[in-house]
This record gives C-alpha cells, structure tokens and sequence, in this order.
C-alpha cells in the first residue's frame, strides 16, 4: 500500500475503529527488527497466546513493553499489530503482543487478568527473547490502555498472577477510559454491566502513591473516549502522591494516536517518540 493508498483509507479507519488488517498487512514496516516468537501460549484457549518482536542485533537484555490492543473489549486481534510490534521494537525494545479473552466469552474482570497473565510469561521467558524480565513497561490504546493502567493500579491483578510487581517500571495509556461510570454506551454495558460494584472496575478508584509512573496520551479531537479520563486519573493520581505525566496532541483524534506509532502516520504526532523516551526513562 502506498501513502496515497493509506491516506485514502484512513477516514475509513478513523470513523469506524475496526479490525486494522488490512493496513497492518499492507503497511510499511520498521527495518532490523524480527518477530522472535509467535502465538506462544501463556494460558489455555486460542486467546491467551502471544507474540513477540525484538531488534535483529541486540546486546545485553533489553527492556520490555507489553503492548495491549483495544477493540471495546469485544475485538481485536494480535496479527493486526505486526506494524506496531516492529516500530517499539525497531526502538531498542522487546516487545510482546498478547491477545485476550473477549467479550461476550468473558467480562470484566477476565480480561484484565489474561492481561496478568501474560504479563507472568513475561516474567517467566522473557530472558529467552533477549529481555529483561526487571525491566517492563505496559502500554495500551484504548480498552487496551484500561486494562494496562488497571494492571499498574489495581495491584490484585498482578499478584493473583504471581507477578513481582516492582518488575513493572511504568504504564503507558493511549486514548484510555479510566472515569466512565455510568456504563452509558453497548462497550461498557455490555464488559461491565454484571460487576457487583461498579467503582472497583474504575482504575480512578486505585490510585496510589506508590504505584509505577504513569505516561496519560490523549487526542484532542478524540470524541470516544472523551478527556474526563485523562484529567480524572492524573488528578486523583497526583493527589495521592503518585508519579503521572499527561500530553495532549493537537488535531489527533481516537485512531490516530494508534495509527502516528506506525511509519506512514508519523507526522501526525510524536506518540511513538513520546512513549519509548518514557520507556526509556522509566527503565534505565
């Protein structure tokens, strides 16, 4: 697909959030990077495998970041991400792409807790791809970015996985619900509509002093997951002593803040810029 191709389709993208296949099958890819290991099970069922990318010459372990995709906890799909495994790793990490259980096979909280799972993996075999277990940062776009910020947070996840939580460096949400009670749209309801106590699914009500430094990025122009998410989280974060940074892109919208971490889309924002220098920092 050539940029003119991939302009063209980028509307399409834009309002309709879906599978990103196609661009990802076409789209060009970041250079001295390999996938390094593909649908390696880290749980029982086709949904809990991974994948993993690292750089093609590497030294000494490298830090990790564990990318969660989103998809309104009902879709998405490990293999539509290749373009995204390639750009964070072509930037000195490994990088590993689990998918997860989803909605309606499960809901909160299962999804959350594949997530810490594959997190346990990370820990366990990591040292096997050429990264160090010490050193991991989460990221997520959307309901992805729920579900890494619930893992930095809600610290009940991570232990009932037996994960050593002082492994986790740093989080990083991409366009993130973080503050959306009540479950007003079919995405919500239908993830979190059954959970006995509404508050304990938000990842506001966990915010602690002690929790890994946060990375909050969000679009202006973005109208599904509205900026009460952002400012809520960093608010009661900083409040509690918590370490939080927060940007705001102009002329960037839901979509595009995934789509600037690819090569095409670049010029659009400095998001893939923005997430591995906080990686960087939050691991060194």
């Amino acid at each position: 697909m050539n940029r003119r191709s991939l302009l063209v389709a980028l509307p399409f993208l834009s309002a309709c959030t879906p599978s990103l296949g196609t661009f990802d099958a076409l789209a060009p890819r970041d250079r001295g990077v390999t996938r390094v290991g593909r649908d390696l099970a880290y749980g029982d069922g086709p949904r809990r495998k991974l994948d993993v990318y690292a750089p093609a010459e590497r030294q000494g372990a490298l830090p990790v970041i564990v990318f969660i995709y989103g998809g309104s906890w009902r879709s998405g799909d490990k293999d539509d991400y290749e373009f995204l495994g390639a750009a964070l790793a072509s930037r000195g990490f490994v990088t590993v792409l689990p998918d997860y259980r989803l909605v309606p096979e499960v809901r909160f909280p299962d999804f959350v807790g594949d997530c810490a799972a594959a997190v346990r993996w990370v820990e366990d075999h990591a040292g096997e791809y050429g990264g160090d277990p010490r050193r991991v940062v989460l990221v997520g776009h959307s309901a992805g970015a729920y579900n890494a910020i619930m893992l930095a947070l809600a610290g009940d996840y991570l232990r009932a996985a037996g994960v050593d939580a002082s492994a986790i460096r740093g989080a990083v949400g991409l366009a993130g619900p973080y503050d959306f009670i009540p479950f007003d749209v079919d995405a919500t309801r239908n993830a979190f509509g059954q959970a006995p106590d509404p508050v304990l699914t938000q990842p506001v009500h966990f915010a602690r002093a002690d929790a890994p430094p946060l990375l909050l990025l969000w679009g202006e122009d973005d109208t599904t997951v509205g900026p009460r998410n952002l400012e809520s989280l960093a608010r009661v974060q900083r409040a509690a002593g918590g370490s939080v940074e927060t940007k705001i892109y102009e002329n960037v919208d839901h979509v595009d803040i995934l789509l600037a971490l690819s090569r095409p889309f670049r010029g659009r924002a400095p998001v893939l810029d923005d997430v591995t220098a906080f990686a960087r920092r939050a691991t060194s």
